[in-house]
Parts: C-alpha cells; structure tokens; sequence
C-alpha cells in the first residue's frame, strides 16, 4: 500500500445509464489487443444475442514496487469468458474492462473515469486504497463499486460501496483478538501510508476486547527491497517481556514475504517470538515458497475472511479458473484477491438474474442491491445484504454486511483452520476508533 493525501470527494446525484454496445475506437482495440495491457477487455464478450450485453470493469494494481493484485482482474477476464460461453447471464453477455489501477490515486482516478466514458454499470471485485481518487468519479454517475478488497475503511462508509467482506478492519481486529491471549508484547509493522495509518488502532481494538495492552506500531516502508532494521527492531520491541513470548504481526502485503526473509535471518539472536498476518499478506503460495514446515511462518496465526483454500465450498471457483484462465498463473485460487473477484462477480450475477429481461443500468444494478436482495455464496460468506441499519450504523463501517472472519494457522507446512466456522467482530469494530 503507497499513499498520498487527497481531497475527499462528496456524493453527486447519480444518473442513470443504459447498458448499450461498448464501441471502441480503432486506436483502442489496437491498444487493448493483448490481455496483459492496463487497458483490458475480453475478446468477444461484446455484442451478442438476445439480451445484448452488460460491460463492468474490474481494476488492480499491476506491475508495481509495491503490492501488486494482477489475479483479480485475470479472475474477472476468466469469469467472462467462462459465463459467455455457457450463454452469459440472464441472456445477456459479460463485457468485462480490466485497468490497471498502479498503486496510484491518479491512475485509480483514470480507471474510474473510463468506467464512466465505457458506460460501465458496475465495477466489480477490485483493489485500490485510492478511495478519495476512484469514488467522485464513480459517484457522478451513479456507478457502483461492488466487492471492494477493503484496504480503507471508506469503502465502507459510501454509499454506492457494496463490500462482500470485512476488508483490513475485520482481519486486524480477529488477529488481535484471537492474539490476546496468546501474545506477550506485540509488535504491529505496518506501511508508512494513509492506509497504513488505519491498522494499528484496528488491531488495538481486537487487542482491548482479549484485554490485552495495545501493540507498538512500528512504520516500514512498503516498497523497500529488505527490512533488516525494522526486523531487528520488531523483534527487540517483541521479546522486551522475558516472562512472556512476543508476537510479531507484520501487514505489509506483497512485501510481507520480503520482511519475513529479513526476519528470518535476524530472529536467531533473540528470544523465542511467534509471527501472525493476514491473508492477502500470506497465503499457501508464500508459505510453500518460503519453506514450509521449516519456514517463519511455521505456528503463526493468520486472519482471513472465507474458508481455507482447500475447501470444497471452492469447487466452483476452481472449475471457473481450470475452463477459462487457460492456465494463467496469476489466476491462484489460494489468493485472497481472486477469491473477493470471485465473490464480487457471483454478486453481479446474482443482480442480474434478479433484473431478469428488465433494463440494465447504473439505476437498476443500485436498486437491486439496496432494494433487500439477498446473494448467497455457497458458504464462502454468510448472506450478503447491503442495508443502513444494524450493529454498525452508527460506526464508520456502516455499509458493512460481513464482519465473520476466519482464524487459520500454519501446521507442518499447511493452513489449516484455528478453529470451527467463522468468528463475528461486530462488537469489536463498534468499539474501534
């Protein structure tokens, strides 16, 4: 996560835009022809029978020093060319533009207003902490943001923001909580960002609900190349309490696994100290790569939002990657990314056969999902409905329909769960801030 202060944006009314034939100009198709472009679009997915098309777009960043999500928008192009070849949805087919969003507010910003010229009634399963960037420009058109990954807690607060998760608020306040008792002196490194800023009172909160003191928060940078300083000093601050073992959290997304190497190296010459993350930071794919059993991740605590990978509630997500992605290794089915892709566009589906053979517009999309629809997911979420009322209206993640995390730990070299089912942090975030 990079960051830069910008000005927050304010609603505008929405306007209404039918779902037309997406027409490119020559330069563009030339521009687009390859699926790895910023520019995306899947090949043929424009046009056909019957019920016209429906064109979304899904952005990430790609190719960046810092954390990178290019499975989310490979997920989307996939998902595409799966549902068009099995007849679309509801009659119609998906027209799916894919922009890489760089880690950038000025790029998310492009990114949304091209949205906007392609006459996108949805952005769907994206990644951007650019909320201040990316929400003006889909506001003044009344374009939903659907199945945001939740880097910041504004996508939670918007109002034409619909996440399928508890984004970074909920993982951070399940591992603190689930650390409380486990944890002597704990040590947050975490991004030196506007995003950044936002994690350590969240796993504060988690931290107070176990009773636990608050974690020190330790600044990193997120595009540095190794993290032997901020390793040293982690690991000093978290086995400051002899009689207690220390934890070390670290939540720098891609650039975890490089902090863990750093660490890795530095923690013989300290006491005993345990590791936890987050998922999206760490993943089976990481903790393979980094060694297994025998690596750093080996007895952490990891926080994620669905059920481990090798559940069955993911058959038809694999099915989706093994028919469409044509073996595109970007499209893992062990990252958190593709999995919020993959839930975000089961909503649109959902949307969508509920518009039946209606208009398909920015409006009618909007007026599905407040109007109490209800999609479930297999059991890869509890049932998602998008409402202003509940435990958390009155707390910044008003907008937040799923606040159950998962606890998962790393045992002989494999993520398997902590414990049976789902933890709810509604209280806890209440209680954050």
């Amino acid at each position: 996560m990079t960051g830069r202060r910008s000005s927050r944006g304010t609603f505008l009314p929405s306007r209404t835009r039918s779902v037309r034939r997406t027409l490119l100009p020559a330069w563009a198709l030339l521009a687009c022809a390859s699926l790895a472009a910023g520019c995306g679009i899947v090949p043929g997915a424009t046009g056909g029978s019957g019920g016209g098309s429906v064109t979304v777009m899904t952005w990430a960043p790609e190719n960046t020093r810092a954390t990178n999500k290019p499975g989310m928008p490979a997920m989307a192009r996939a998902y595409a060319r799966w549902v068009n070849s099995h007849g679309g949805i509801a009659g119609r087919k998906l027209n799916v533009l894919t922009c890489n969003e760089g880690n950038d507010g000025v790029a998310a910003a492009k990114c949304a207003r091209r949205a906007v010229k392609e006459d996108a009634v949805a952005v769907v399963g994206s990644y951007s902490q650019y909320s201040d960037s990316f929400f003006p420009p889909l506001e003044s058109a009344g374009i939903p943001y659907i199945g945001g990954y939740g880097v910041t807690t504004t996508e939670f607060t918007r109002a034409l923001s619909y996440p399928v998760n508890g984004g970074q608020p909920a993982l951070l306040a399940g591992l603190g909580k689930e650390l409380a008792a486990h944890c002597g002196p704990v040590t947050l490194v975490r991004p030196d960002t506007i995003a950044g800023d936002e994690l350590p009172e969240l796993l504060n909160a988690g931290l107070r609900a176990g009773g636990h003191e608050p974690a020190h928060d330790q600044r990193a940078a997120e595009d540095a190349t190794e993290y032997s300083d901020q390793a040293d000093l982690a690991l000093r601050q978290a086995s400051a309490d002899p009689a207690r073992t220390g934890c070390v959290i670290p939540a720098l997304g891609e650039r975890t696994n490089i902090f863990m190497d750093s660490f890795r190296r530095a923690r013989d010459t300290y006491p005993q100290v345990r590791t936890a993350a987050v998922l999206g930071s760490v993943n089976q794919t990481v903790i393979d790569a980094s060694g297994g059993r025998s690596g750093p991740y080996e007895g952490s605590y990891l926080s994620g939002w669905y059920p481990v990978a090798s559940d069955s509630r993911w058959d038809g997500m694999k099915k989706v990657i093994n028919e469409a992605a044509f073996g595109d290794n970007r499209v893992d089915p062990e990252d958190a990314g593709v999995q919020t892709t993959w839930i975000a566009y089961t909503v649109l589906r959902a949307v969508l056969e509920q518009i039946a053979d209606g208009e398909v517009s920015t409006s009618s999309v909007r007026r599905a999902l407040d109007g109490g629809l209800e999609v479930r997911t297999g059991g890869l979420t509890p049932p998602l409905r998008w409402r202003h009322s509940g435990l958390l209206a009155a707390t910044g993640f008003a907008r937040l329909p799923n606040a159950d995390v998962s606890l998962q730990t790393v045992r002989q070299g494999r993520l398997v769960p902590a414990t049976k089912g789902f933890v709810n942090v509604a209280k806890t975030l209440e209680n954050a801030g």
